[in-house]
C-alpha cells in the first residue's frame, strides 16, 4: 500500500519549506510530507559573494535536517515520476506516495554536462563557477591570482537561477581587478546567450554604465558549447539573425561559467510540463492549468518571471492561501503579479536593487531611486537578507 498524506511537495528547498511553514502556522492539524533527498540545505544567493571573497562559504551551507519543519513528514528519497491521474508521485526505491494535494517545488537542474569539456577541467585551467558549493571558493582563487589577460563570464541562453548572477560575479571581478591596478591589462568580456544586458531599462541603463566603466565588451545571442581547459580556448556558437551558427574560439586567463538550466527531468519528462519542460501552471493563481489539486512554484514552475528567492517569497503566500481555499471549496483568490527581485552587484559595497513585476515594470520597496548603486543595499545583500533567509523566510513568518 502506498504511503499517503493530505499534501504532498516535492521539494525541500526555499519553495518547498517555506510553503510548508506557512500552511502549518495557518493550521498545525495538517498532514504534510516533503520528499527530498538532500542532506544539506544551501543558501545560494550568497554563493555570488563567495566568489568575490566577501562571504564565508560555511556560513552557506546548514544540514536539511535542521531547517525542516517539525510538523512535517520528510521522505528523503528522490522523485522518480508523477502519476497525477492516480494522484502518486513514484519515488527511486520504486516506493508511491498517494496525495490529496501535491506542491511541486523541486528548483532548477544545472547542466554542466551541456558543455563539452566543462566537467572535466571546472575547478582548475581558470574555470570556475559559483553556481555550486564545490566550486564557488575557486572563482576567489581565480580572481585574486589573476595577473592580467582575458577574463571571460558566461550566461547561458536559457533561463537561470538569478539572472543577475552571471553579471555580478564579473561586476566583481572588474572591481577587484581595477583596485588591485589590473585593470589596465585586462580585457573583461561578457558573452551571453540573452539579448540585452538586464530586461527592464530602468535598471539596465546603470548597469550599462557600470559595464563601461570597466571598459567590459559585451556579446549577445551565444551559447557556450565546448571548453579546452588545458588550452584555455572556448568555443561559443551564434544563434541570432545576424551571427546564427557562427562559431567564435576564444582564449581565455580565466572564464567564469554559468551552466545552461532546465526543470528537473522528472518534471520535464512529466504529465505536468508544458512544451517548454516546465510545471505548467496558472500565472496569477499557480495552481496546475490540468489537474486542479496541483500547484507549483520557484524555479521549476512556468512562471514567467526571474526565478529568485525574491519571487518565491512573493508566491509562497498567493500559492499558500489558494491551496487552503481549495481545500475548504473557497474561490481561489490571492494573486500573484509576477513580482521578482534581482539584486545586483555591481562592485563591492555597490549594489542596485531591482524590482519588478511580469511586465517589467519597478515595483520598488524603498522610497528612493532604487537604480542608483548603494552601500545599503549592499548591507541588505551581505548582512541582512542572509539572516532573514534562515531566520524568517523558511520558518515562513516573512
Amino acid at each position: 500500500m502506498p504511503v499517503k498524506h493530505q499534501i504532498v511537495i516535492v521539494g525541500g528547498g526555499n519553495a518547498g519549506i517555506s510553503v510548508a511553514s506557512k500552511l502549518l502556522l495557518k493550521n498545525k492539524q495538517l498532514d504534510i510530507a516533503i520528499i527530498d533527498p538532500a542532506e544539506k540545505h544551501y543558501y545560494q544567493p550568497a554563493w555570488t559573494l563567495v566568489g568575490g571573497g566577501a562571504f564565508n562559504i560555511n556560513d552557506t551551507v546548514r544540514s536539511e535536517a535542521s531547517v525542516m519543519p517539525k510538523q512535517v513528514h520528510w521522505i528523503q528519497q528522490k522523485v522518480n515520476a508523477f502519476l497525477p491521474d492516480v494522484n502518486k508521485v513514484t519515488l527511486d526505491d520504486g516506493s508511491e506516495v498517494e496525495y490529496e494535494f501535491l506542491v511541486v517545488a523541486p528548483g532548477i537542474q544545472l547542466n554542466w554536462s551541456a558543455i563539452k569539456g566543462l566537467t572535466e577541467t571546472l575547478g582548475k585551467n581558470g574555470v570556475c563557477s559559483n553556481y555550486s558549493f564545490q566550486t564557488a571558493n575557486y572563482t576567489w582563487e581565480c580572481i585574486k591570482n589573476f595577473k592580467g589577460g582575458r577574463a571571460i563570464f558566461t550566461n547561458p541562453n536559457t533561463p537561470v537561477k538569478c539572472g543577475g548572477a552571471p553579471m555580478k560575479i564579473m561586476f566583481l571581478a572588474t572591481d577587484y581587478f581595477r583596485k588591485h591596478g589590473l585593470l589596465n591589462k585586462t580585457q573583461v568580456e561578457y558573452w551571453s546567450g540573452g539579448t540585452r544586458l538586464f530586461g527592464v531599462e530602468k535598471y539596465e541603463n546603470t548597469l550599462k554604465k557600470v559595464a563601461s566603466r570597466g571598459n567590459i565588451k559585451t556579446q549577445f545571442f551565444v551559447r557556450l558549447d565546448e571548453i579546452d581547459g588545458p588550452a584555455k580556448k572556448a568555443k561559443f556558437v551564434g544563434f541570432g539573425e545576424q551571427n546564427k551558427d557562427e562559431e567564435y574560439w576564444v582564449n581565455f586567463d580565466m572564464i567564469h561559467v554559468t551552466p545552461p538550466q532546465s526543470a528537473p527531468d522528472f518534471v520535464r519528462n512529466s504529465p505536468l510540463a508544458n512544451a517548454a519542460g516546465w510545471v505548467d501552471v496558472d500565472k496569477n493563481t499557480l495552481q496546475h492549468v490540468k489537474y486542479a489539486n496541483i500547484f507549483s512554484l520557484g524555479d521549476a514552475s512556468s512562471l514567467p518571471t526571474s526565478r529568485t528567492g525574491a519571487a518565491i517569497r512573493k508566491q509562497a503566500p498567493v500559492l499558500v492561501q489558494n491551496l487552503l481555499s481549495l481545500m475548504n471549496a473557497k474561490p481561489m483568490t490571492a494573486s500573484y503579479n509576477g513580482y521578482t527581485s534581482c539584486p545586483l552587484v555591481t562592485g563591492y559595497g555597490k549594489l542596485v536593487l531591482a524590482e519588478f513585476d511580469y511586465n517589467n515594470q519597478p515595483m520598488e520597496t524603498f522610497p528612493f531611486d532604487q537604480s542608483k548603486e548603494r552601500w545599503t543595499m549592499w548591507i541588505l545583500k551581505t548582512k541582512i537578507l542572509p539572516w532573514m533567509y534562515w531566520h524568517k523566510i523558511l520558518p515562513g513568518t516573512a
